[in-house]
């Protein structure tokens, strides 16, 4: 419930929901719309009043924190983009600067609808120089992962000890 924790009590804060949840979808930037003919032939009837758009992704999850890590060693997440749309459709992923430490491993090609491909972030933990408060350093990239419709952007967060 949202009115009373796991211990019937209750609550004294509001509970935050994930952007997902509330329906719509954190950190993307929509892409100029391009024409696509295979959409224009589309005359189902069911397709015909439909608002959402036939080309879509999801990240899961929306964000990557790996938490305090290494200096010189590497570290590595799966994350999923999943094919919410009615369509095939293809994504490609922009690289990293070099800087950041960060790679990203997949395979490119359309993902037909409601299937998924799995994204390998990869980070090697290496400080720059320039340290935080307590000998850390705090690493964070948005990786951008364009669509044919959007730009997601994959935010991703490391403490480098």
């Amino acid at each position: 419930s949202l009115l009373v924790n796991a211990t019937r009590q209750p609550r004294k804060e509001k509970v935050k929901l994930q952007p997902s949840l509330r329906g719509r979808k954190p950190d993307i930037i929509p892409n100029k719309q391009v024409d696509d003919p295979v959409e224009d032939q589309v005359k189902t009837s069911s397709l015909a009043t439909m608002k959402q758009q036939l080309s879509s992704f999801h990240v899961i999850p929306p964000n990557v924190t790996f938490g305090v890590l290494k200096e010189g060693c590497t570290y590595s997440a799966t994350v999923i983009l999943k094919n919410v749309g009615m369509n095939f459709s293809r994504f490609w992923v922009k690289p990293p600067p070099p800087h950041t430490g960060l790679r990203v491993i997949y395979r490119p090609g359309p993902v037909a609808a409601g299937l998924q491909v799995e994204l390998d972030i990869e980070i090697f933990a290496m400080a720059n120089g320039r340290e935080d408060t307590d000998g850390f350093e705090e690493i964070t990239h948005h990786i951008e992962i364009l669509t044919e419709t959007e730009t997601l952007l994959l935010p991703v967060r490391a403490n480098i000890l």
